[in-house]
């Protein structure tokens, strides 16, 4: 078995929904049947027990070892503990080729898993081991290490629960919520909105005091001091005992509560003065206790108790720590909701002032405390107290954060407890925290969790508002470019801010962003991160969606013009139009619920991708009687048809009518695949609920030229002749250039055109063949990249093409576009037409326009 090339489908793809590795795996021929393997699946289980029922997807097929990949790859990230469901192998038009793919949770576990599972599979082969148990660890703590924590992962979890799209910006915890304008972004559990200066007022203990006790909410006294004689001087002004930490701190890093004595104090400042500046307070007697305000909110509280083990009188200290440790809730760092406690040299000390060493039993019942802060992070723990909380406590909690300026806010107080008023039990206020932990809150040692991250969420999106812009998906063979220009025009035309992608570059609001092919999902998720875009419009190429998937979760509005078979067919084993439209699929079945998808009706193929669409449809074609166009509209639903010479969009007894000759780009309604594309058009805008009186505008400004479409059908004239620049390059777009063009009058006809080396052979040929049949002259240029072509081949393929053609009459070769596009220019008289099919768009529109300039 060898595993050939690994993707990982970053958004919806061919196979799923969900994110998958994909795989090309080849598997020699006894290999296909893993019964013709011996003893396999005996040693396979030996090694991996848990690997669950082997079988292939289609039942009834032989299983192969690509199917046991599939399993194992599944099985390991199960174990692991990801959150995977699906998997699916198939075999390719290749014998003993499969496509494998795997969803996963996190990209690199789920590669990490594929590496294991083909180890897995090879040492069941040459009978050799194989540590299930090690591999299960290593993915375990790289997901770990890789997913987002709790308090981050429980804000994600309620954003998708709303449907709210998000994106983690980087490996940490930053995280983006929503598309475009409705944006909002985070940082752990601070929003954008929160302010530096708010952040940093926390972080400054001493003035953060100060804030608080002009807001009339309890502080404990103390002040900044600069040595230990100094820290002793203030511990006697407040009064013993006092507390000793840094000033600027978090997560309870040196800390230490409760000191009586010189000796102690003098040890709490060395260990608070490696974090900053040191401060000292009265310490307040009681309990901890973190509430958590959300807005002007308090949505959680819970006391915090440090970390602690009771004893049995048999076991030491140091087995009692072990003990705890063992519960799974403990781990290291902040991904599980609680952390394993520590016997490091702050707990010794600890232990030492309670006359203890870790290796000292304990009587039983006897309660030993391993540090003097509650922080989860150093082994706390945490029960929930929400229900218990007095109203002036929760107004003094709110009053703190609002007066620092935080809206997540973490505020610590020390109190006997929460059923009265701080004033009454001498409580205060020690410390307020931005960006606080939220495990304590939604995981708590004792009590119930807390929806905190569901809180943050209503926070930032209002009711119903599920931080989406208008996302309008186009695919096709041909016209996708043409309908995509014209949306985007007519959004614009609606007021709105748009971000569009195409074959020609990425446009932000008009302003040219990036150049070159951009309709792979890389470009769609950089217009989803700009916040000045209100709609998007993204033209889906095949290739992006092979290589990656989609670079969004869902569209309000699919697109699909037609499916034609020259449409790099024979790549990436879609050999066939019916194999190509199931990939052009992947756009309408992500359509939303209360999205449309807008589809060819006179295609087949693309009609037939209405039963999988989870919204509603609307079809279009330019024959109203069409069965597919009749029926749907019999039912009341969308359509959008042509009667004689007006555009009608028609739902129910309802209808609206535009008139092609107040649409350029279709001359007249003479350019019937322009025509189509505009239909297209209408209908997407139709979909998102643009009024009528816009969309009639934005036709009529729509301009057919090298500046709004460029390479679309330009049309120009040079010395009284028609000179028409295409970007078509399929035998269906030559098909609809020369029924336009014999719309047009001309004395003589030319082409000028080239061919891409990535089709296949008869696609080529098919080309000039069309062409040979309407153009007196043919002109054949090669391009300087014949992609992976032998020099001349490609020329040769053209010219085999024109064998036999009934209308031509001159057929000329010359190397280089440019060149041949001058050719054609200098033999043109007046009342000629020629049509030049360029490959480097910009740069040959820019070369025509130079040369007609100048006459």
């Amino acid at each position: 078995m060898e595993v050939t090339r690994i993707r990982a489908l970053r958004g919806p793809n061919l196979w799923s929904r969900h994110t998958t590795i994909e795989a090309i795996v080849a598997c020699p021929s006894d290999e296909n049947a893993i019964e013709k393997l011996p003893g396999f699946e005996a040693r396979l289980r030996a090694l991996f027990p848990t690997i669950g029922e082997l079988h292939p997807i289609v039942l009834g097929h032989p299983l192969a070892l690509a199917h046991v990949l599939e399993n194992a790859a599944m099985a390991l990230q199960t174990q692991a503990g990801c959150q995977v469901s699906f998997g699916h192998t198939a075999p390719t038009t290749e014998p003993g080729v499969y496509q494998v793919t795997v969803q996963y949770t996190e990209e690199a576990v789920g590669r990490l898993a594929f590496t294991q599972a083909v180890q897995l599979i090879q040492a069941a082969l040459d009978g050799t081991g194989f540590d299930a148990n090690a591999a299960v660890a290593e993915l375990r703590d790289l997901d770990e290490s890789e997913r987002l924590g709790p308090s981050t992962g429980s804000i994600v979890d309620a954003a998708v629960a709303r449907g709210i799209p998000y994106r983690r910006l980087t490996a940490g915890s930053l995280v983006q919520f929503g598309w475009g304008s409705k944006q909002r972004r985070i940082q752990a559990a601070e929003v954008d909105s929160t302010s530096g200066v708010a952040e940093s007022i926390a972080q400054d203990k001493e003035l953060t005091k100060q804030l608080l006790n002009a807001a009339g909410v309890p502080v404990p006294l103390g002040r900044p001091v600069a040595d230990p004689d100094d820290a002793w001087a203030a511990a006697q002004d407040v009064g013993l005992p006092v507390v000793v930490k840094p000033q600027d701190g978090n997560q309870g890093k040196g800390v230490t509560v409760n000191i009586t004595s010189r000796e102690q104090l003098d040890a709490a400042f060395a260990s608070a003065a490696e974090y900053g500046e040191v401060m000292v307070e009265k310490f307040l007697p009681g309990f901890d206790f973190r509430l958590l305000v959300v807005g002007d909110k308090l949505v959680a509280a819970a006391r915090r108790d440090p970390p602690q083990v009771i004893g049995d009188g048999a076991s030491t200290v140091r087995q009692l720590v072990e003990a705890v440790n063992l519960d799974p809730r403990r781990g290291e760092g902040h991904a599980t909701s609680l952390t394993k406690i520590r016997l490091d040299d702050i707990a010794v000390g600890r232990l030492e002032a309670q006359g203890l060493t870790p290796d000292s039993v304990p009587t039983r019942g006897q309660r030993v405390v391993l540090r003097n802060n509650a922080n989860l992070s150093t082994g706390g723990s945490a029960t929930d107290v929400t229900d218990t909380v007095h109203p002036e406590i929760a107004a003094r909690a709110v009053d703190a954060a609002q007066m620092v300026g935080l809206h997540i806010c973490g505020v610590d107080m020390v109190c006997e407890n929460v059923l009265s008023p701080l004033e009454e039990q001498h409580g205060g206020v020690v410390e307020v925290n931005a960006a606080p932990g939220l495990r304590m809150h939604i995981s708590p040692s004792f009590g119930r969790g807390r929806a905190v991250g569901e809180a943050i969420i209503d926070t930032m999106f209002a009711p119903g508002d599920d931080g989406r812009i208008p996302v309008i998906a186009v695919t096709g063979t041909n016209g996708k470019t043409t309908t995509a220009r014209l949306i985007n025009h007519l959004l614009a035309s609606s007021g709105l801010r748009t971000g569009m992608t195409n074959t020609d570059g990425v446009y932000v609001d008009g302003r040219q962003t990036d150049s070159g092919d951009c309709s792979g999902p890389k470009s769609a998720r950089n217009v989803l991160l700009h916040p000045d875009v209100d709609a998007a419009v993204f033209e889906v190429a095949r290739g992006g969606v092979l290589r990656e998937g989609l670079g969004f979760d869902r569209c309000q509005v699919a697109v699909v013009t037609n499916v034609g078979s020259g449409d790099h067919l024979g790549l990436n084993y879609i050999t066939t139009v019916e194999d190509l439209a199931v990939l052009k699929r992947v756009i309408v079945r992500n359509v939303a619920n209360q999205g449309y998808a807008v589809l060819n009706a006179a295609d087949p193929n693309v009609a037939a991708m209405a039963a999988g669409c989870p919204g509603s449809v609307v079809f279009f074609t330019a024959d109203r009687q069409h069965p597919v166009m009749a029926t749907h509209r019999a039912q009341g639903k969308r359509t959008v048809y042509v009667d004689n010479d007006t555009l009608v969009a028609a739902e129910g007894s309802w209808r609206e009518r535009v008139l092609l000759r107040d649409v350029p780009i279709t001359r007249n309604g003479t350019l019937m695949f322009q025509v189509e594309n505009v239909m297209a058009a209408v209908a997407a805008a139709w979909s998102i609920g643009m009024d009528w009186d816009t969309i009639r505008g934005g036709l009529a400004s729509f301009k057919n030229d090298a500046a709004g479409v460029p390479g679309r059908f330009n049309v120009m004239e040079f010395r009284g002749a028609t000179v028409i620049a295409d970007y078509g390059h399929n035998t269906d777009a030559m098909k609809a250039l020369v029924a336009a063009v014999d719309t047009m009058p001309s004395r003589k006809r030319s082409v000028v055109i080239s061919g891409a080396g990535d089709r296949r052979d008869s696609d080529i040929r098919d080309q000039t063949a069309i062409l040979g049949e309407a153009f007196d002259d043919v002109i054949l240029y090669q391009d300087a990249a014949q992609r992976g072509r032998a020099d001349g081949e490609v020329m040769a393929l053209l010219r085999q093409g024109l064998v036999g053609a009934g209308r031509t009459r001159h057929i000329e070769e010359i190397r280089g576009e440019f060149i041949a596009i001058d050719a054609a220019l200098e033999r043109l008289q007046p009342g000629d037409l020629s049509l030049i099919l360029v490959d480097q768009v910009e740069e040959a529109l820019s070369h025509l326009a130079n040369r007609i300039a100048a006459g």
